[in-house]
This record gives structure tokens, sequence and C-alpha cells, in this order.
């Protein structure tokens, strides 16, 4: 059974966490973590990189937000992937980006899938537009991850 808890904030740690168990192998939900034709099927409308590595960028495309710049600090293949991530226009600063970071365990047949996103705490402009920030990303991640699990739900490889 998937299971979709929503996303929670930790406002002492300036982070958001969110688990989920889905029902595909983990190879299916690392594929549409790190291939980025997949990343643009679940989390914003289009995702390049020059390369799936620790030290690859590029950027994720919002309607509405532009292009946020990327670049990979993590790639432990099927089991954890990070990158940092950006304010759009702008090269990547502790002041203006937050560090994703997503771990994947097997569960029987299924994936837990945990992603932390911290880093709002060093975000210029002051607690109430790091807080604004901190709670548009938990629902951010609540409504992307559930795009992820709907993916994965609908794929044929999902029992590969």
């Amino acid at each position: 059974m998937t299971d979709t808890t929503p996303a929670v904030v930790d406002d002492e740690t300036w982070s958001v966490t969110r688990t989920v168990r889905i029902d595909a192998p983990r190879s299916a939900v690392w594929a549409a973590l790190t291939t980025p034709e997949l990343i643009s099927q679940w989390f914003g409308q289009r995702t390049e990189f020059d390369r799936i590595a620790v030290g690859g960028t590029g950027h994720f495309s919002f309607d509405g937000y532009g292009d946020n710049p990327a670049v990979i600090v993590e790639h432990q293949p099927e089991s954890a992937f990070g990158y940092r991530w950006g304010t759009k226009d702008e090269p990547i600063r502790d002041d203006n980006s937050t560090l994703v970071r997503f771990t994947l365990d097997d569960e029987g047949d299924a994936t837990l899938l945990a992603v932390v996103e911290t880093g709002f705490g060093l975000l210029a402009g002051g607690d109430d537009h790091r807080r604004t920030h901190l709670h548009e990303h938990r629902e951010g991640w609540d409504s992307e991850l559930d795009e992820l699990v709907a993916l994965l739900a609908a794929s044929p490889s999902r029992s590969a």
C-alpha cells in the first residue's frame, strides 16, 4: 500500500521532511529521481542537467517561477541523491539556496522514500521571509511527491 503522509516543518531546524512509501521497486524510484525526462513528469515542467553526478549543474523549470539553478551534491545509486537549488537567474549561494536530500530504502516489495530540505535558516531576508519559503516548500513537497507516487503507480516498469 502506498503511504503519502504529508510533509512536516521543523521550525527549530528550518527544515521540511516527508517520507512516502511507494509501491514500486527502488530502481524505478531512483530512475524517477535522477532521469531529467522523468523528473519533468513530476517535479516542475522541465529539468536539465549537464550530467547526473556530483558536481553536475542544471536547473528545474516551474511555470510562473522560471528556471531554478541546481548543483548535484550527492549521488549514491539507488540509495541517496542530493542537490542544492536556488533562486532563478542567480548563482547558487548559501543565502539563496536550500539543500534537498532524498534517501531510498526497501520496505518489502515497496520503496520508502524520504526527502529532507534544509538551509531555510540561512536564506537572506529575515525570519518572516524564511518561514514563508519553508511553508511554501512543505506544500510543494506534498504536491510534487504525490505526483511522483502517481507517476510510478501508472508506470509499467514499477514491477521491474
